[in-house]
This record gives C-alpha cells, sequence and structure tokens, in this order.
C-alpha cells in the first residue's frame, strides 16, 4: 500500500466548521479514511488529543468521562469510532456549553446521524456533520494520459483506501471479501443489531444482483423468507452504514404517471464486485451487471460532488426515463449514465428531457475528453463534470 497522503475534497470544508462551531463530526463508511484524514488535519495542533474508542485502553480513559474532558477542556479532542459510546454525547454538551469556543471536538463516526440520533438531539446547534465517502476519482485522477487507467482501476476496485492502494487488482479483491466479513460478523453487532450475519449477507448480496434496479421489498423477503417491513428495516441498516443507496423518483407537479419505488444501488463499485465475485475487468466486462455498475459508480461520484442538492431518478409508466436529476433551488439537472465509448440515447432519454425542462444534461460515459452534443446537452466522464 502506497504511504503517500491522498488529499481529500472536504478537508477545507472540515477546516471552516471547526471554526464555526464547537463539534465536528465526519461521519462515512469504516476504513474509507476518517482517521487518517482527522490525523492529517490536526497534525499542527499540539492541542489535539486522539481518542480511539476501539481500544479499550482509550476506552477506559472515559469511565469517568466528564472528569476527563473538564481535565482537557483547552485541547482539542479527537473522538474516533464514536458510535462505540453513545452515551457520551450528553456529556459533551455540558462540556461544550460550559467552555463555549469552537474546534472543540472532532468527532468519527461509521453511522448516519439516523442511526446516532442521540447525538442530533443532543448537540443540536452545536453540531455540523460532514460525510466522508471513499475516494472520489478528482481525488485521485491522475495526468490526462493515465485518466483511462486510473478510471478503470477505480471503477473495479472501489474508493476504499486499501482497495484502491493494493498492490494488485487480486489483493484489492481479499480486502474487499475481508471488508465484507468484518462488516457482517463484528460491526453490525457493535451496533446493537441481532441480525445473523449469513441473513445479511444474502440480503446484500441480493441487492448487489439488484444494483441500479427499482427495489422490490416484497420479492426479496419472498426469497430470503422474511416480510417486507423486516427487509426494509435490514435496508435501512444498510443505508445508515453506508453500504447501499435508495435513490428516490423525483416529484414534479403534472399529469404523468411517476414510477413510485425507490432504486437500489450498492455505494461503493468495489464492494458491488466483491459480493459479486467480479475480480478483474475481464469479468466485469462480460458480466450482465457490467451497464449497471457503471451507473452506481458514476452515480456516487455526482452525487458526492453535489452536496446540497436534491437527487432522485425519473421514469413514468410511458417508459420517459432519466438516470438521475438534481434539483437546487430552481436548478434542475439530468445525468444518464452509458458504459461505452460511443454513447447512444433511447427515445425514453429525449422524452424525460422535455418533460423536465432541464437547464443541461450530462452524459456521463468512460470517454477521455469532454464534447457537446448540442447546446444543452454534454457528454464527458465522471471525472470531467462540471456544473
Amino acid at each position: 500500500m502506497q504511504g503517500k497522503y491522498i488529499h481529500r475534497a472536504i478537508e477545507s470544508r472540515i477546516s471552516e466548521l471547526l471554526n464555526e462551531f464547537p463539534a465536528v463530526a465526519i461521519l462515512g463508511p469504516r476504513q474509507c479514511g476518517k482517521s487518517t484524514l482527522a490525523r492529517h488535519l490536526t497534525e499542527d495542533r499540539k492541542d489535539c488529543i486522539f481518542l480511539d474508542l476501539e481500544l479499550p485502553s482509550d476506552r477506559r480513559k472515559l469511565s469517568d468521562p466528564e472528569m476527563y474532558l473538564h481535565m482537557h477542556r483547552d485541547s482539542m479532542i479527537c473522538l474516533d469510532e464514536v458510535q462505540r459510546m453513545p452515551h457520551l454525547f450528553e456529556v459533551l454538551r455540558s462540556v461544550i456549553d460550559k467552555n463555549a469556543r469552537n474546534s472543540q471536538f472532532l468527532i468519527l463516526g461509521s453511522a448516519s446521524r439516523d442511526l446516532l440520533r442521540q447525538s442530533s438531539e443532543t448537540l443540536a446547534g452545536r453540531i455540523a456533520y460532514c460525510e466522508l465517502t471513499p475516494f472520489q476519482l478528482n481525488e485521485i485522477i491522475g495526468p490526462v494520459s493515465v485518466q483511462t487507467e486510473s478510471l478503470q482501476r477505480t471503477w473495479l476496485q472501489g474508493g476504499f483506501p486499501r482497495s484502491y492502494l493494493a498492490r494488485n487488482p487480486a489483493a484489492s479483491f481479499r480486502w474487499r471479501n475481508q471488508f465484507i466479513r468484518t462488516f457482517l460478523e463484528r460491526d453490525i453487532p457493535q451496533l446493537g443489531f441481532q441480525i445473523p450475519a449469513e441473513t445479511l449477507s444474502r440480503l446484500w448480496r441480493m441487492c448487489a444482483h439488484s444494483h441500479g434496479q427499482l427495489l422490490n421489498a416484497s420479492k426479496i423477503g419472498q426469497s430470503l423468507g422474511y416480510s417486507h417491513t423486516a427487509i426494509r428495516r435490514q435496508l435501512d441498516l444498510l443505508v445508515q452504514t453506508f453500504m447501499i443507496r435508495l435513490l428516490p423518483p423525483v416529484k414534479i407537479n403534472g399529469k404523468k404517471r411517476l414510477v413510485k419505488s425507490p432504486k437500489i444501488y450498492i455505494r461503493d463499485s468495489g464492494i458491488l464486485h466483491a459480493l459479486l465475485e467480479i475480480a478483474d475487468m475481464d469479468m466485469l466486462f462480460g458480466h450482465p451487471v457490467f451497464g449497471s455498475s457503471w451507473e452506481g459508480f458514476a452515480l456516487e461520484e455526482i452525487v458526492s460532488l453535489h452536496e446540497g442538492w436534491r437527487h432522485g431518478f425519473y421514469r413514468t409508466s410511458a417508459g420517459a426515463e432519466i438516470d438521475l436529476v438534481l434539483e437546487q433551488g430552481r436548478k434542475r439537472i439530468g445525468f444518464e449514465f452509458k458504459a461505452s465509448t460511443d454513447p447512444h440515447v433511447t427515445r425514453g432519454f429525449w422524452n424525460a428531457v422535455g418533460d423536465l425542462q432541464l437547464d443541461h444534461v450530462w452524459i456521463i460515459a468512460p470517454v477521455a475528453e469532454p464534447y457537446p452534443l448540442n447546446e444543452n446537452i454534454s457528454v464527458c466522464s465522471p471525472a470531467h463534470v462540471r456544473v
């Protein structure tokens, strides 16, 4: 694995928030680089104390958290894997209110705000949240001459640092399989959920086979022997641990009959390929998931670049469809994903463009250079999108 630090796009945003809030939380999946980023951001601060709550020795320091935090009230304290000790949030509120200064706590967690409800309720108005994803293309893409290689490598291996930086595809594939096993057997139980690892594994793999398709919880439930409500609870857990994305349909005014079910995606393309036992590009090229794999990979890149935008997909019963729609204020942008260097769109795409009155449409394909189709439609790779 390479030792050079890879700068993250979110760094400046986190630095700004630390100057504006007493506490900042960086949330994201396990092993996505939260600890490395936090240590990089605080390496010049002599007053920073880093506590890894995975370590029994660091948890023991907080056996009396009020006393420990008071003793270090003039320091910035970084709490890594805070979901291991959720009861800390009440103490943090008391300390924050007594000290009345910003940059008191940098909190790292592998569960969403919804799963860490206690933090959002207890620290309301005192904490800002940022989501850190695995590596994005704009963080790792190299010179023009190697963009195609970097693009395929990231698509195949995903963005988790240890997967992307592995010495070869085989080592990356082994790491991802171990990540899946550890997530199911250790991480989920540590969050307090008593779901058998084999049950959640089967669901996760079914999600991989449904990647890019409309969610049918009843059908999945029938296959696994669970009710659709039980399946939705387990899916919510995978959503809240950043493993899957449920993309909602967009809501627009009009008389069109719209699809109401969300689409389901495995958020990291490398994890998707490991779940489907796709170990190299040759296997991916010949696999039925090829097109939807590109769609999910590119979709995550686009959504990650547009924090604060509402996102969804558009599909009508008449067949008009576009893969991703981003909305912010009155601005509405569309994205269609094609896993071809010579992408072609269907009549349903053109009908959707007419229905939505989009400001601009991007066709995202593995092309070397961006080019226009017409005044409002452009073709480019995920690395070249500029809204």
